[in-house]
């Protein structure tokens, strides 16, 4: 990939802030999208709630990458915050579609978030990007998620889904919650254990991104997990062989849906996701396993 000129909106999330380290350090140009007034040279002013953005700033990028969202699991799911969720992901992709859209020189590609909770509850079943849509909240927000981008796609820019399933990564997500509570010998299976998870490891995000905004045949739908997607139970004791602890305890359903309301039943759904694309396209994982992915985040 030679160096191009990127803009990045979510570029201080977990995983927006590790794709811009990655990028500038093999010397491309970073544009980061702020929604406060901009303070640096590569900062550019938008406000997806207000569905504005410099589209001045967009001009002469080669790709855009929308990162942007609030944090699904940062709180008790209510409707307040469902809508908080929604509302920064479709509004911040309708956002930077209409603007390239109206660019005389359109970016070549806009990779734009999206997630494996497109395809619901999948139980034991291994679905890849041919499946259809599930149902339920996160269905149905993907859906709207990707639908926003249709201004984008309608003016010939190639744009591709990044649906990222959870992302293994010890300073953020998921696990920056996990690996205390399992060093702490509190660790355990969530519900019977025996849901699916579709993992990936941060730094198979970054490269899979990267590959997405390299690879002008990929577009559409791309699941960016990998290759084995692990139950819930095999996960917990892979945690206890990587830091060392026992695993004792488990969480019943029940205990878990008073603790986190709608959000436990994301927590104990069954997600048996698969790379067909990615892996059909020669990309290659560094971390295959979940016991390779926990031994990279704390690496």
């Amino acid at each position: 990939m030679h160096p191009t000129r990127i803009a990045v909106a979510g570029a201080s999330g977990l995983i927006g802030s590790a794709l811009v380290r990655s990028l500038t350090a093999d010397g491309h140009d970073v544009v980061r999208l702020v929604r406060r007034p901009p303070r640096e040279p590569d900062e550019v002013r938008w406000d997806p709630a207000r569905r504005y953005v410099d589209a001045a700033g967009l001009t002469g990028c080669d790709a855009v990458v929308n990162l942007a969202g609030v944090n699904i699991a940062a709180r008790r799911w209510n409707e307040a915050h469902k809508k908080a969720v929604r509302d920064s992901r479709v509004q911040g992709t309708a956002t930077l579609a209409g603007a390239l859209a109206t660019l005389g020189t359109p970016p070549r590609v806009f990779v734009n978030g999206s997630a494996v909770g497109f395809y619901g509850d999948t139980g034991e079943r291994a679905v890849d990007e041919s499946a259809p849509a599930g149902e339920g909240f996160l269905p149905s927000l993907c859906q709207e998620w990707e639908g926003a981008a249709a201004p984008a796609q309608d003016a010939g820019v190639r744009t591709v889904f990044a649906r990222t399933g959870m992302v293994v990564a010890r300073e953020g997500g998921a696990w920056q919650r996990l690996f205390p509570l399992f060093k702490a010998g509190l660790g355990g299976r969530l519900g019977d254990g025996r849901q699916y998870w579709s993992c990936i490891a941060l730094g198979d995000e970054v490269a899979a991104l990267r590959r997405l905004l390299a690879d002008e045949s990929l577009s559409g739908p791309v699941n960016l997990t990998g290759p084995e997607p692990c139950t819930n139970r095999e996960l917990t004791a892979a945690m206890g062989r990587v830091l060392h602890r026992p695993t004792p305890f488990a969480v019943p359903a029940p205990v878990l849906r008073l603790a986190l309301g709608e959000l436990a039943n994301d927590t104990l759904t069954s997600q048996r996701v698969l790379p067909a694309r990615l892996l059909a396209s020669g990309f290659t994982f560094t971390s295959g396993t979940i016991e390779e992915m926990l031994r990279a985040a704390l690496a």
